[in-house]
């Protein structure tokens, strides 16, 4: 049994009774009295994907997605919750709204965080008004943009050890994004090259042996058959069909046949996909099928190469989820999977950040990603002396006054820390004020010319006139027809 929401949905959960309603949840009895607020996890032990409250009025669960989609256990091995991609059009247009006011500066109703919050749970009702977020497309373009895996980070974590959740096949939502993001990572390692090493290689030598005779096998497969020409034998090699590479190569032939057999999973990207295929396929063509199973169940990455962590990470998920055997790639009905959470905040402000490296090749020094200061970490920063900038990438859009004005107050206390404005090239006695700037997103209209030279044109005709230097940009979101 599942409970289904969209991003910033809410619905509420009541104990079953004999007239149901479509627009509610139930539990029985005793599936409700298991539910336990108190012991929800959390996203990498930091946020809560989801809120639940216990309505004392009501005596029903008010439950609330956030912006992580995912699913996972809100009853243990009974009642799940799904958190699908798809975003409100009336919340994203409120948001807009709201910042367009704010720029006008003009007084907003006591009355107006009531209607807003109305009108998104109302049109929350009508699935027109829920666009699917195209986050494959998101994460293709983040991996083409040469972002390090370091500054990726991680953008999903998976609970193996739990009880995996029985769902319809067309409902996953994991095992696409792990395909993408591995092949995303595998394409960074063939751009830079395979990486060469030292390995062993056993063979059956004929009238030589090279390195250092293995007794064992020889005796098996030699001198118990009278074959006294041969040498079984265990040396080093230089080259690239490492264990690493051949590791890489069995999931990368996982993730070709998944995607084959699933082409309704990458509707919109499909050609995206195929590329980066292509450019990873010919980087393999010497490289074996050597490796066993039992290697891969064990296999663990040499930290000598620091650039194959994360695609050996990942590398495990994928695995894990098809149990080890390529024939689970095929389109099922059904498939068991763990619970996990995809964090959307992330990447979105990955998706801006590899907009911004994209259009400005020569420039790309002076974008610094996740700057870190005293505890704060800023979204993005644009080093350029006066021409500095502050972006904040906001995908956790509010409908509420006092909400939009913590968010462009959180953006102007980052432009005045001292390290941000030494970092940009100001000094001490330089009053200049850095600019700030909200980056949300919007369905169309959206910037298309990320270059820094014309985003710094677009700032006055889009600044919030209440604040001073605080501006606004809105960048389209790819979303499913």
């Amino acid at each position: 049994m599942k409970i289904t929401l969209s991003e910033h949905s809410t619905i509420q959960v009541f104990q079953t009774v004999e007239e149901l309603n479509n627009a509610f949840s139930y539990l029985n009895q005793k599936d409700f009295s298991l539910v336990k607020i108190s012991e929800r996890r959390k996203f990498f032990s930091k946020v809560f994907p989801y809120q639940i409250v216990h309505n004392t009025t009501q005596n029903c669960y008010d439950l609330q997605a956030d912006y992580y989609i995912g699913l996972d256990w809100l009853v243990k091995e009974k009642k799940y919750i799904q958190v699908e991609p798809k975003i409100n059009r009336k919340l994203l247009e409120i948001y807009k709204e709201s910042l367009e006011k704010e720029e006008k500066e003009e007084e907003v109703d006591e009355n107006t965080d009531k209607v807003n919050q109305e009108a998104v749970e109302n049109a929350q009702k009508d699935s027109d008004n829920l666009l699917q977020v195209n986050y494959l497309k998101m994460l293709l373009d983040v991996y083409t943009s040469r972002i390090s895996p370091t500054d990726i980070g991680k953008l999903v974590e998976i609970y193996w050890d739990d009880k995996p959740i029985e769902i319809q096949q067309k409902e996953d939502q994991l095992t696409p994004f792990l395909v993408v993001q591995f092949l995303g990572l595998l394409k960074i390692i063939v751009r830079k090259g395979l990486k060469k090493s030292y390995y062993k290689v056993q063979e059956n030598l004929t009238n030589r042996v090279k390195g250092k005779i293995l007794v064992g096998q020889n005796t098996k497969q030699n001198t118990f058959k009278n074959r006294l020409t041969s040498t079984f034998c265990e040396y080093q090699v230089f080259g690239e069909d490492s264990l690493e590479n051949q590791f890489l190569k069995k999931v990368y032939q996982f993730c070709l046949s998944y995607v084959q057999n699933n082409q309704g999973f990458f509707e919109g990207t499909k050609n995206e996909v195929d590329a980066t295929i292509n450019f990873i396929r010919p980087a393999f063509e010497k490289v074996s099928n050597s490796i066993r199973e039992n290697q891969l169940k064990n296999f663990k990455h040499n930290p000598f190469f620091k650039e194959y962590k994360e695609a050996i990470r990942i590398g495990n998920f994928i695995l894990k989820q098809f149990s080890y055997n390529i024939s689970s790639t095929s389109g099922k009905e059904k498939l068991e999977t763990p619970p996990f959470w995809i964090d959307m905040p992330c990447l979105f402000e990955l998706y801006v950040y590899q907009k911004l490296l994209e259009a400005n090749s020569i420039e790309r020094t002076k974008i610094q990603y996740q700057f870190k200061t005293y505890g704060n970490h800023l979204d993005i920063l644009v080093k350029d002396g006066i021409n500095s900038i502050v972006i904040d990438a906001k995908y956790k859009l509010h409908y509420k006054k006092g909400h939009i004005h913590q968010d462009i107050r959180q953006v102007s206390g980052y432009a005045r820390l001292k390290k941000v404005r030494k970092d940009c090239g100001l000094n001490e006695t330089d009053d200049t004020h850095i600019k700030c700037l909200i980056i949300y997103p919007v369905l169309e209209n959206g910037l298309e010319d990320f270059s820094l030279e014309n985003i710094r044109k677009q700032l006055d005709e889009n600044e919030i006139k209440a604040y001073h230097k605080v501006y606004k940009l809105g960048v389209s979101l790819p979303v499913i027809a």
